[in-house]
């Protein structure tokens, strides 16, 4: 899967994941190769990034909004950090 997290101020991270969990505001969710077409809204929280090579990185989100398409994910974010 494509996965995109932006801010308005740049693009935090740009490249192929196996598992994105996420802060929505009905509760956390994860996405996986193949999962169904989705919009959301997403609270303040954590998301988890598990990349390809095992790697895992969590961005702290202020909240935002997050699409889901043909294993493409692009998630608008307020405001972010490393954590």
């Amino acid at each position: 899967m494509h996965l995109e997290i932006i801010t308005p101020e740049k693009r935090l991270f740009s490249g192929e994941t196996e598992l994105v969990k996420l802060p929505g505001t009905g509760g956390s969710f994860e996405v996986l190769m193949n999962h169904a077409p989705a919009i959301s809204t997403l609270a303040e929280g954590k998301i988890k990034v598990k990349e390809p090579n095992g790697n895992v990185t969590y961005f702290e989100i202020t909240g935002g909004v997050v699409e889901i398409k043909s294993n493409n994910i692009i998630v608008l974010v307020d405001s972010t950090g490393l954590v």
